[in-house]
């Protein structure tokens, strides 16, 4: 039998004001809104956190906006990858989905079983209307800054990084108004930067975190992840395996920093070596960029995890250019030429007494 559903009607929409006063006609109609802010190059985790913002609400904005604020100076901007064309399929057949399971279950009610309603896709000059978005450290222009959770951990490596993050969120959600914004886990310290944001500047959303989405081998997944071709790809999955050898040591009742990352240490460690004796046209060299233990509200480093807080075990690692490539080897978008940093996170959550 055919389905009735209504087919997608997303709207796209580029520019401030009309999706403004779309967002007041929902507002009127009694609708809420879950937004998915995205820079593009969707993948399943994205779609994840769509689906969970179409079971809490009845209207789903996605933004899809590459964020330069966000990157360094020596970061990959440029080589970004964009698939637009690509992104909106993939909104339109997942918003298709949602309106089957809408006439399945029962049409949408004012408190989820939601679809997609628009994309909000602005310029750069739409974003930052005034001076040209500088990364630079001392750069011109209206920022938010929110210290000192963005000089730890990737912080220390990416100055300007979540002065940029901060900064668009705060955009996004004072043009589109959610009532609530949807971001994946592992991205787990821009989850905590959002968090404190929105706090400590009186927003009325409510940030929701989504469990990581993984490949089969574990691999986090991630835009950039089209960067790596099979050799790298095949080496990365060592991120995740680290963060795993940690969390089964606090598992197995271990509660010191020193007796959680120990072996997770020594796992990276090892992996690296058997790397670096291997051929140049087989081999894949990483730097190892942190392996953190640090407490989930401060982001600070811990020396003994508390069963009442938990902790935040995450570690971030630079798959470096491939020195050799072999004939016809798939080398990833790129050829194989730029660096890949990878992060990833594991939740260790409190534990009752």
């Amino acid at each position: 039998m055919a389905s009735k559903c209504t087919p997608s009607s997303i709207r796209v929409i580029r520019d401030i004001s009309p999706i403004r006063e779309y967002r007041r006609q929902l507002l009127r109609a009694d609708r809420t809104v879950g937004l998915v802010p995205t820079m593009g190059a969707l993948h399943d985790g994205h779609l994840s956190l769509i689906r969970r913002a179409a079971q809490e609400n009845t209207d789903v904005f996605v933004s899809i906006y590459i964020n330069p604020t966000q990157f360094g100076a020596n970061e990959d901007l440029d080589s970004y990858p964009q698939t637009w064309a690509a992104d909106i399929e993939k909104l339109k057949e997942l918003d298709q989905g949602l309106a089957e399971a809408n006439d399945a279950e029962g049409q949408a009610s004012s408190g989820g079983r939601g679809r997609i309603s628009a994309v909000f896709a602005p310029t750069t000059k739409t974003m930052y209307p005034s001076l040209p978005p500088s990364s630079d450290p001392a750069g011109q222009g209206s920022f938010v800054n929110i210290t000192p959770l963005a000089s730890l951990l990737e912080g220390q490596s990416r100055p300007t990084f979540f002065r940029g993050v901060a900064t668009v969120c705060m955009k996004l959600f004072n043009i589109m108004t959610p009532d609530r914004v949807y971001f994946g886990q592992k991205d787990i310290q821009q989850t905590v930067v959002i968090k404190r944001m929105v706090k400590d500047f009186g927003m009325g959303v409510d940030v929701v975190v989504v469990p990581t989405s993984r490949e089969p081998d574990g691999l986090a997944m991630s835009s950039r992840n089209v960067y790596l071709g099979k050799r790298r790809r095949k080496v990365a999955t060592v991120l995740s395996q680290t963060l795993g050898a940690a969390e089964w040591r606090h598992a197995e009742g271990f509660r010191t920093r020193a007796d959680i990352l120990y072996p997770a240490l020594q796992l990276v460690a090892s992996v690296a070596r058997q790397q670096q004796e291997l051929e140049p046209s087989l081999r894949v060299l990483f730097d190892v960029d942190y392996i953190s233990l640090a407490d989930p509200d401060s982001l600070e480093e811990v020396d003994e995890v508390e069963d009442g807080r938990g902790a935040i075990l995450s570690g971030a690692i630079k798959m470096l250019p491939i020195e050799k490539p072999q004939a016809g080897e798939d080398r990833g978008l790129g050829g194989g030429e730029t660096s890949v940093r990878l992060i990833d996170n594991i939740i260790l959550q409190p534990r009752g007494n």
